[in-house]
């Protein structure tokens, strides 16, 4: 349920946001497992996704706080520090693949969704993403979100539609013991591959 325009209000000027750091990672693990299945997170994955959002001393993750408690977080790898994959097509890409950073994860608790969680967590990656000299950001969307909601959400802030990748995470459900929370057995969701290309500071 999506909470009422005042309640929205009320929560909106308690939420605060903080750069990933370690204090942080048993609330992140607890809410992307709670909304995207077993094992999405780990203790290790994600000290290896907070190492890649460092440009220097700039970090482009960050988590959203209500009451001490995370409940939203956006995973950013900072450009210098991830490589494309099979999942990914740089020739049709608009920009220098060099330049391009990573969204790795997005993730609003579902009892506070309709706060304007996510776009302030998405703004505030790209700053820093900007400030680490990124141009663009590459996302790979789970298509199989309720409503499609993570699609409309990405193309409403400006994501372009690269290509569809069927089986996305199914290596991750057979190989990482990823459990999807709406296929039985492996994971056959499909992905798009999405790239939003940021304004100039």
């Amino acid at each position: 349920m999506k909470p009422t325009n005042h309640l929205s209000h009320i929560i909106q000027s308690d939420i605060s946001y903080e750069s990933l750091a370690p204090e942080f990672f048993a609330g992140v693990i607890a809410l992307g497992n709670h909304v995207h299945g077993d094992n999405y997170l780990t203790n290790e994955l994600l000290a290896d996704y907070y190492a890649k959002s460092f440009v220097g001393n700039t970090n482009a993750s960050w988590v959203a706080l209500y009451k001490q408690k995370v409940v939203g977080f956006r995973l950013t790898f900072a450009h210098t520090q991830w490589e494309a994959d099979e999942w990914c097509s740089p020739s049709l890409w608009p920009v220098d693949p060099n330049t391009v950073c990573y969204f790795k994860c997005n993730t609003v608790d579902p009892a506070m969704q309709g706060c304007g969680i996510g776009s302030r967590l998405l703004s505030k990656s790209i700053e820093c993403a900007q400030t680490q000299g990124a141009e663009a950001g590459l996302a790979h969307i789970w298509l199989a979100s309720p409503g499609n909601s993570a699609f409309k959400y990405f193309t409403k802030n400006g994501g372009q539609l690269i290509k569809k990748h069927p089986n996305k995470w199914r290596y991750a459900s057979i190989h990482e013991g990823y459990d999807c929370p709406v296929c039985e057995g492996y994971c056959e969701c499909e992905g798009a591959e999405m790239l939003l290309q940021f304004q100039a500071p």
